[in-house]
């Protein structure tokens, strides 16, 4: 059994490691740290876990995480770095769904992040965790920085045209919309209900922490430099993702062909469903799974790529589950196999 550790077991994508990993066949959880809620038990918090999660939240001195296989970082930037070295040197792998690992550039990392990294040697053997497209190196890694939400859907999205070089690189956009889940489990006005109730709006327009990231990641798909134009937006629903991605050919391509080209790519991926072209995915069919949808539609030159997922799914816990079922050897969808839920 690969016993796990939980560190910021209190948010959301923390729940929802506990609510995937308490019913995963290979894994034994073995400690969940909350420094505020110390000694509190898991189920008193979420009684959605009653029956299936025994164990108590314990300030992370008291959690004895060097005795885990794996500990998942579900906190903000910057705990995870401060904490890997320790870990590492005890032979923990390390999982973290913060931004402290996806960056190889630390000026970048520091530009967009506002903080030095403290632990560059170990950025440099970091692995970026979106396995359709890093499977190889993931199995082999110590140390995965799970992908952002947003680049998850951008990347799975324009890969196979990138891959063909036939897009323009230099002419890539991304229209977002992300559930206020999305924001995390704190309170802020902006994502109080009466605020993000009956209510639909840009953000971070002028610049988000996840361009960096997916232009690096695309960059290393694509013989020509890349550049995205990407505007996030937050909806009134919980949970789910919806990117609206714009390409333009580089040169003729029929429909079929497209499709080919997706089918193809994706047709050995179980977390990857490319519907029929023309269709139109829905949030609500990938709710509560670890499901990427995507479909293809076309204007003229312009090829559109929409794709859905459950950003606390595939956009984070699924994905990091995802990664430590690599990392260890066991088959990818062990544990990840839920069906959406509808309605």
């Amino acid at each position: 059994m690969i016993k796990a550790g939980i560190v910021g077991g209190t948010g959301y994508t923390g729940v929802e490691l506990l609510r995937i990993l308490a019913t995963h066949p290979e894994v034994q959880l073995h400690a969940i740290t909350s420094r505020k809620e110390d000694g509190l038990a898991v189920a008193d918090m979420y009684p959605s876990l009653r029956g299936r999660v025994n164990l108590a939240f314990s300030a992370p001195e008291k959690a004895n995480l060097n005795e885990c296989d794996v500990v998942f970082f579900a906190t903000p930037h910057g705990v995870a770095m401060a904490q890997a070295r320790e870990l590492l040197a005890a032979g923990v792998k390390v999982i973290d769904l913060a931004a402290d690992f996806r960056l190889q550039d630390p000026a970048q990392f520091e530009k967009w992040y506002g903080m030095s990294h403290s632990c560059t040697d170990l950025l440099a053997e970091a692995v970026y965790g979106l396995p359709e497209l890093n499977r190889a190196a993931i199995k082999k890694a110590r140390i995965v920085g799970n992908p952002g939400c947003y680049p998850t859907t951008m990347q799975l999205g324009f890969y196979p045209l990138l891959k063909a070089g036939i897009i323009d690189s230099g002419n890539l956009i991304a229209d977002c919309k992300s559930g206020v889940s999305g924001a995390g489990r704190k309170a802020e006005i902006s994502t109080l209900y009466s605020e993000a109730s009956d209510n639909f709006k840009a953000y971070s327009v002028h610049g988000h922490r996840h361009i960096p990231e997916t232009v690096e990641q695309l960059q290393k798909i694509s013989a020509q430099p890349v550049e995205l134009i990407f505007t996030p937006h937050l909806v009134p629903m919980i949970r789910g993702m919806h990117s609206t991605l714009y390409a333009r050919l580089n040169y003729e391509i029929d429909n079929s062909a497209l499709q080919a080209l997706f089918e193809s790519a994706y047709a050995e991926e179980a977390f990857v469903d490319v519907m029929p072209f023309g269709s139109h995915p829905e949030t609500r069919s990938t709710r509560g799974s670890n499901t990427l949808r995507l479909a293809l539609h076309r204007h003229g030159s312009t090829v559109i790529i929409l794709v859905v997922q459950d950003n606390l799914m595939k956009g984070a816990s699924g994905q990091a589950v995802q990664c430590m079922n690599l990392m260890f050897g066991l088959p990818e969808t062990v544990g990840l196999t839920h069906i959406p839920l509808l309605p």
